[in-house]
């Protein structure tokens, strides 16, 4: 099975990804269209140069390899997915040989958290916007709505909510999955040095986050412009 797990960023993905290769029974891969996304679109990233020159930036050939055979002889296959990076030009049929699984975050908690790592975004750096649209996308392709899980609701109980996670994917759940060894991982892309400190600092979910930050001024502006698109898909995420 391939599963194509899509969210924005600062939404516990690099977390659930570990929790993910830590079955033993799953390759991982890494925001796999980064490299392609900088490269169609020229925005500025951290580490944009190094991203680009060690990653595959031709995006039909990264969804070939998406689709394509299972590394290292696994069973499982997780990807974790960027929304913003499927930028419209990109041929989105790959897709359709996917398990599509939507993470979300409220939008304080993601702008309040992107923000100490990249200064002033926009709304369509954080996602939310292209999020909805693939989550309408792919529920044309089903039929109805495809899974949604909710980073508070994993951070509330993560054995609870990855059980039925993995219930619904119609996998076993693993033990495995609530711990990993701290520090840097050999699947992280080439980025991890300036947005995944606090995970590496991490061997497990840290447990309930406490009120909404409180923002204000443009960054407050900016998390209730997301919160509708966070909102149509929360009504859907598993209970």
């Amino acid at each position: 099975m391939k599963i194509a797990m899509w969210s924005g960023p600062r939404n516990l993905s690099t977390a659930l990804m570990y929790s993910f290769a830590a079955r033993g029974d799953c390759a991982v891969w890494d925001e796999p269209f980064y490299a392609a996304y900088l490269a169609a679109t020229g925005i500025t990233h951290p580490m944009r140069d190094q991203i680009i020159n060690s990653n595959n930036s031709d995006a039909m050939a990264v969804a070939a390899d998406c689709t394509g055979p299972i590394p290292h002889g696994q069973r499982l296959f997780y990807q974790k997915h960027m929304t913003l990076h499927m930028i419209p030009r990109f041929d989105r049929s790959f897709m359709r040989h996917l398990k599509n699984v939507f993470l979300i975050r409220h939008p304080a908690r993601v702008v309040a958290s992107y923000v100490k790592k990249r200064e002033s975004p926009s709304l369509a750096d954080i996602g939310f916007v292209q999020q909805a649209e693939l989550f309408d996308e792919v529920a044309g392709w089903l039929g109805h709505a495809p899974l949604v899980i909710d980073s508070a609701d994993i951070r509330a109980d993560p054995k609870q909510a990855l059980t039925k996670l993995c219930a619904a994917l119609a996998i076993p759940f693993a033990e495995s999955m609530l711990h990993w060894p701290a520090g840097p991982k050999p699947y992280d892309g080439v980025w991890a040095p300036h947005w995944y400190g606090a995970v590496h600092r991490s061997s497990g979910f840290e447990v309930g986050e406490g009120p909404l930050p409180a923002l204000t001024g443009a960054y407050a502006r900016l998390a209730e412009a997301a919160l509708p698109h966070y909102e149509r898909l929360a009504v859907h995420r598993m209970g």
